[in-house]
């Protein structure tokens, strides 16, 4: 079983309330040293952040609807690097993908790759709980396609729900170990990160870090 140290090395610590603001960024951070995350994940509006004690700073982009246009989240993707993003999590859309118009969907992928070039790590979030499984399969593919880096399930902010186990087993089966695969919305123990990170998860987005975290063995 993965410790407690390898698990935070794999957290995204996450504050993405739009209600955020910068003292509870600062704080964000503070946690997130302690505890020994890989990054914080924080909306592109509170960049740039100094970051500290090796965590990586991520951002995301069209979130969480996706429903903008590829030039939108390519300009935003570009911004938050030029602010100093180390990672980006863009939202696909999901009209298109729902659509099957997955030619679409990597052109908008591939729009925010170009804006937000390699060494940014690139994750593409295709809200997996709103998805069939051949469509999932699909927004993976086309995420591979265009240049990603990872696909990630979920934004947490979809009425459909959140990562699922099934869901990120297909996803991690699909990317076959091409890309990472990271698990996000509604991770809220210790046993439920582990069984994502059993079922193919290399990265996971979590809010609650702490109290993941302190039901793992150090």
């Amino acid at each position: 079983m993965p410790s407690r140290t390898d698990v935070a090395r794999m957290v995204d610590h996450t504050l993405l309330k739009p209600e955020s603001t910068p003292a509870q960024v600062a704080a964000l951070l503070d946690e997130a040293v302690t505890l020994g995350t890989y990054s914080i994940c924080i909306s592109p509006s509170l960049l740039p952040v100094q970051p500290r004690g090796g965590v990586k700073i991520a951002t995301v982009c069209g979130f969480p609807s996706g429903a903008v246009s590829s030039e939108a989240k390519a300009v935003d993707a570009e911004q938050s690097v030029a602010r100093g993003a180390d990672e980006v999590d863009m939202v696909i859309n999901l009209g298109l993908a729902k659509a099957g118009d997955w030619a679409g969907v990597a052109h908008d992928i591939a729009a925010v790759r170009l804006a937000a070039p390699k060494p940014t790590i690139l994750k593409v979030i295709i809200e997996s709980a709103a998805l069939t499984d051949d469509e999932i399969v699909a927004a993976c593919e086309a995420a591979e396609s265009a240049g990603a880096d990872f696909v990630k399930t979920s934004t947490g902010f979809h009425p459909s729900g959140g990562a699922s186990f099934h869901a990120v087993k297909l996803m991690a089966d699909t990317v076959g170990g091409r890309l990472g695969v990271k698990a996000s919305g509604g991770i809220r123990d210790a046993e439920t990160a582990l069984a994502m990170i059993d079922a193919g998860a290399t990265r996971l987005g979590l809010s609650g870090t702490k109290a993941v975290l302190d039901g793992l063995p150090g």
